[in-house]
């Protein structure tokens, strides 16, 4: 599989409002993962849900950021984000 840097990438309106709550340094090193998604989206300390056709979980810190690659649209969307307890995975 070639991977380029055409990726569109989408992020879900629940992210955001989960970003303004959590403090400032977090949110921005959650951003900084974000935005390098469409570089290269199975780069970094990822994993592939189970159950799921295409979702996988990104760690960024102690939050887990959840987002689902379409290839056939090239586009990453970034779905969810959590903060890691002992039943986020």
């Amino acid at each position: 599989m070639a991977l380029s840097t055409s990726w569109d990438l989408q992020v879900d309106s629940g992210v955001f409002k989960i970003l303004k709550k959590i403090p400032r340094r977090d949110a921005k090193a959650i951003l900084v993962v974000i935005k390098l998604l469409p570089t290269n989206p199975y780069f970094g300390d990822i994993q592939k849900m189970k159950g799921e056709k295409n979702a996988w979980r990104r760690r960024a810190g102690s939050y887990r950021i959840f987002y689902k690659i379409k290839v056939a649209e090239e586009v990453i969307l970034v779905f969810k984000l959590e903060r890691r307890t002992s039943k986020t995975y």
